[in-house]
């Protein structure tokens, strides 16, 4: 069995990282469960509520972005890389979750079929996401670059880090923490 870093060693404010569709909403709503921190999903802040994907303008995301980060416990998913140096500059500990491109096109299809209640961090009631051109072509030829530079900066990372390249291993990870 791998051996995980304790929970606790990632501290009050931990970032998690990675591809769309490897299961960062459902990690930290785990996570804040067991930590009672409170849950900040990028994508609530970055997109209007009610709407079907559409961004904030993006002064306002900036606003609530930093707004966020300021606070002194939380569990934040996303990527938004434009303003990642500033939610690694406050994060105590930083997950990435690699998960191979097969099993986030599954989660993909899945939760576009059948999750109606909630989309990665989204709520949306009655709405219905649906699978798109456009992101089949995130994930397929976006993701493989972002990969890399996920990797490296959290190989350039000096806070905790704990890096899961595979459900397997993200399982073994919530038995290990109990979530």
């Amino acid at each position: 069995m791998t051996a995980f870093i304790p929970l606790s060693d990632l501290g009050p404010r931990i970032c998690i990282l990675g591809p769309s569709n490897s299961g960062k909403s459902t990690l930290a709503h785990a996570i804040a469960q067991k930590t009672a921190c409170p849950v900040v999903h990028l994508d609530q802040l970055h997109h209007l509520p009610h709407t079907r994907w559409q961004p904030r303008p993006e002064a306002q995301f900036l606003a609530l972005h930093r707004a966020a980060v300021q606070e002194e416990h939380w569990v934040m998913e996303g990527n938004y890389t434009r303003c990642l140096p500033a939610r690694l500059e406050r994060a105590t500990g930083v997950i990435l979750l690699d998960i191979a491109l097969p099993h986030m096109l599954l989660r993909y299809v899945r939760r576009t079929l059948f999750e109606r209640e909630r989309v990665g961090g989204i709520a949306m009631g009655n709405q219905r996401d649906r699978i798109t051109v456009e992101m089949l072509k995130y994930l397929i030829v976006t993701t493989p670059q972002n990969r890399k530079r996920h990797r490296q900066r959290l190989a350039d990372c000096a806070l905790p880090t704990l890096f899961l390249s595979s459900p397997a291993k993200v399982s073994a990870c919530w038995r290990a923490w109990a979530l």
